[in-house]
């Protein structure tokens, strides 16, 4: 197998070393932005880069294999957590972010989908250093320990076999604080950071390394992964306190054995810019015999009040930039100063808030946010101005925060209290409307003014009498109708008399009939049994 090395810098491109020759061999563009993390599988076909976007490239062909997206700043760490192929929906990675207290996992799938994240797992801080046990079936877990920027070790294992919806919790959490000088109760410990961490064979053996970065203290201990949290308790107070006595006379160039090759951006490879700072700015600097201002006779200069009335002149006035707006509130976050958070909560101009929450640091934000919800819960003028701080916080960092594992606990309060205050909402609208409508109709009626009323009819109509009703009625019946009518009866007593005739005529036959038979001679008994 030959003998490569992978580097990327902020040139966006990735360069293939011999490291037996100490030359390039290949080079290609890797992302629109700067290479901030690189890994290679351990079958060393694939390599991973990452900027913010991940891509997974075939080393023959240097193609892109795959493509993940997910995170919204730097990714800083990649390391596979598998050794399995590509093609058996088995091989599993990890990454991390700057700002980010998640460490994800990503399953590279034979269909190409994996576009999003299998398994998180939830950190207290951005991870620092990673070590993992990598498994070779599913049946075997992965062991991984995460040191965290805030000197936290956090063990985690897991079988990687699919998706969790869940964030998964670390098994144990590791700190080590060392004892401090002596007060009035005894002994105040005082934490230690961890800097590193490296699993063992057995699962409770730890390489730790903590302490400064200067002066480490390397230590192998047995930790009881059984409990959730384990403190060490260490006395390195005389480990850690470096000399400081001698002063530094003259700068010493390191001694670099003849087998090391150095890659410098003076190597044909990446040419990056290489940012010095200037000597003239340094020699003005030492020169100047001025003292530099503190932040605080900086802050007593600037004048956040406004003078209602009167207008100033462009000299005169003092207005704050946007830079300076999000300094001074990173600067108030921090130490907390209700006077400086309270001129710049004044602010009215959206414009203005809106630059400056994009401005602001990503670890300020979750800071802001619980400012305003504790604000919020005062007086109810101040949510005026309040809420559209909150309002700019959530549509340009939403991102962020929906990494944030424990987001629910901590934005709590804030829900329950516009929940609580959203209720009332329909109930004030409505006696608003009520009122409105009462005293639209009282003014309404102040001022309309209500003069004597005019009671003489402006029209009058007269009727005409009954008896002129009655002739007019007889005279409009015509002759001709009483005539017909008289025709009519007449015709109707001619028609009744021709059918009694007729009848009668019947009856008469009917009796001749009966007594050519001879039926009138038989006695009504003898015509009875006859029937």
């Amino acid at each position: 197998m030959e003998a490569l090395l992978y580097s990327g810098s902020e040139d966006t491109n990735i360069v293939e070393w011999d490291l037996q020759t100490g030359k390039t061999r290949c080079k290609w563009k890797a992302d629109r932005g700067p290479v901030t993390s690189l890994c290679v599988s351990p079958d060393g076909r694939l390599l991973l880069s990452a900027g913010q976007t991940i891509k997974m490239w075939d080393l023959e062909t240097k193609e892109v294999y795959r493509r993940f997206t997910g995170h919204s700043t730097a990714v800083t760490t990649l390391c596979f957590a598998t050794t399995r192929p590509p093609d058996s929906d088995g091989l599993y990675f990890l990454s991390g972010a700057a700002h980010d207290r998640l460490l994800s996992v990503w399953q590279v799938r034979s269909d190409g989908k994996d576009k999003n994240s299998v398994v998180s797992f939830t950190l207290t801080d951005e991870p620092q250093h990673i070590d993992l046990i990598s498994s070779d079936s599913k049946e075997e877990a992965v062991r991984l320990a995460v040191v965290c920027k805030d000197g936290q070790l956090h063990l985690f294992e897991h079988f990687l076999n699919g998706p969790c919806k869940k964030p998964l919790s670390p098994s144990c959490s590791v700190q080590v604080s060392g004892v401090g000088s002596k007060g009035s109760e005894g002994d105040t410990p005082v934490p230690v950071p961890l800097l590193a961490a490296a699993l063992g064979g057995d699962k409770q053996s730890l390489v730790l390394a903590y302490g400064n970065h200067l002066q480490p203290v390397l230590e192998t201990a047995v930790v009881n992964t059984a409990e959730r949290h384990v403190c060490l308790v260490r006395d390195i107070q005389a480990t850690l306190s470096l000399s400081m006595d001698t002063a530094v006379t003259k700068v010493k160039t390191p001694v670099v054995s003849a087998n090391v090759k150095v890659l410098a951006p003076g190597l044909p490879g990446h040419n990056a810019p290489v940012k010095t700072g200037s000597a003239e700015s340094q020699k003005r600097k030492q020169e100047s015999g001025t003292k530099e201002m503190s932040i605080e006779e900086r802050l007593g200069e600037i004048d956040l009040s406004t003078v209602p009335g009167g207008k100033k002149s462009q000299k005169e006035a003092v207005s704050l930039q946007t830079d300076s707006y999000a300094v001074l509130l990173v600067q108030g976050l921090e130490s907390k100063d209700s006077q400086i958070l309270n001129k710049i909560f004044q602010t009215k101009k959206d414009v203005l808030i809106k630059k400056t929450v994009s401005r602001l640091p990503v670890p300020a934000i979750l800071p802001l946010v619980e400012e305003l919800t504790q604000r919020l819960q005062g007086h109810p003028y101040t949510a005026v101005l309040l809420v559209r701080w909150l309002k700019a916080i959530l549509l340009q960092h939403t991102s962020y925060l929906s990494t944030l594992p424990d987001l629910v606990s901590q934005l709590g309060v804030l829900y329950h209290m516009i929940e609580g205050r959203v209720k009332t909402l329909q109930k004030l609208t409505r006696l608003h409307g009520k009122l409105y409508l009462l005293m639209t109709q009282v003014a309404a009626s102040e001022s309309v003014h209500i003069t004597d009323l005019d009671h003489t009819a402006k029209l009058v109509y007269e009727e005409e009498s009954s008896d002129e009703e009655e002739g007019s009625g007889d005279e409009g019946i015509p002759e001709e109708d009483s005539d017909n009518w008289e025709e009519e009866e007449g015709m109707d007593d001619e028609t009744s008399n021709r059918e009694n005739q007729a009848e009668e005529e019947k009856d008469e036959e009917m009796n001749e009939e009966s007594k050519v038979n001879g039926d009138s001679d038989m006695d009504p008994e003898n015509e009875s049994e006859e029937e």
